[in-house]
């Protein structure tokens, strides 16, 4: 299974070192989106006018400022998925499942598999060298199947809390959002925190600039709001679950840097799984706070 750390796009490996053009591209808007969409998922996005080479590895320096609307394209079968099990009547349980395991399969799994790198890598070794290279052994360990599972839980059951407290619509909302902002969380992370590998695919691809970051962010936080709104999700709860993730990207930051000497792209796909929990616990608080 590919990580962010070695996935290709489009079947192509990612290049060793750095890309050689003296400054960063900006392509348009359409074109970023597709990039984002290629990489970050298995859906089919076919060449569009302008692109040189769609089955290029992506300048990340760039691109990911379209990540937000490329996150909700990933995340829209899901969301489909999510809305048809609710309105159909098959519980919050059944519903938030079946969404999940769409997820999964619409992006390969990329997150899950970053996050049980991540727990392998940083509790299973002594050395940051030795975390390092347990992070890219692509054998599962006991401390990534426990993070993997025990990830799976918790969204799935604080989504049902979403669904059986206020409905299909606000869920589709929260869904959404976390698809959004947690996959933000992990370009900031890329564009903070210098990488543990100077020659890996991670670094190849190059980091994000913070201009990148900061836009993509600023969209996506607007995105949140206007779905807030539009759902009927209570303000309080996206503030909450952004204070969740705040505190979860520092926590991170501080733990990676002092174990493995920086961030990798494992990394950033498990900082995405801890911020789609904690989005989706500052909504199932402040509905559950509403009810009382």
């Amino acid at each position: 299974m590919k990580t962010i750390e070695d996935k290709d796009v489009a079947g192509r490996q990612a290049p060793t070192t750095p890309p050689t053009a003296p400054g960063p591209v900006w392509p348009g808007w359409a074109i970023a989106t597709a990039i984002c969409i290629r990489f970050y998922s298995r859906l089919p996005v076919p060449a569009l006018r302008g692109e040189a080479d769609p089955h290029a590895a992506p300048d990340f320096r760039t691109v990911p400022r379209a990540l937000p609307f490329a996150a909700l394209i990933i995340a829209l079968p899901a969301t489909l998925v999510l809305f048809g099990a609710g309105a159909a009547g098959l519980g919050g349980l059944l519903s938030a499942t079946l969404a999940i395991a769409t997820l999964a399969v619409t992006t390969g799994a990329l997150h899950e598999d970053g996050l049980a790198d991540s727990a392998d890598g940083l509790f299973g070794g002594r050395t940051p060298e030795r975390r390092l290279e347990i992070m890219k052994d692509s054998r599962l360990g006991s401390y990534g199947a426990l993070a993997m599972g025990l990830a799976l839980l918790l969204r799935v059951f604080a989504l049902a809390v979403i669904i059986d407290r206020a409905g299909p619509v606000a869920a589709m909302g929260a869904f959404l959002i976390a698809a959004v902002l947690s996959r933000l969380s992990g370009v900031r992370l890329l564009a903070t925190v210098a990488p543990a590998r100077v020659h890996g695919a991670s670094a190849a691809v190059g980091r994000p600039s913070r201009r990148t970051a900061w836009l993509a962010s600023a969209i996506g936080v607007g995105l949140s709001t206007g779905f807030c709104l539009a759902t009927a999700l209570p303000l309080r709860g996206l503030l909450l679950g952004l204070a969740l993730s705040a505190l979860n990207a520092l926590l991170v930051m501080r733990l990676c840097r002092r174990l493995i000497g920086g961030q990798t792209g494992d990394i950033a796909g498990a900082t995405q799984q801890l911020d789609e929990i904690a989005l989706y616990l500052g909504f199932a608080l402040m509905l559950g706070t509403a009810a009382l």
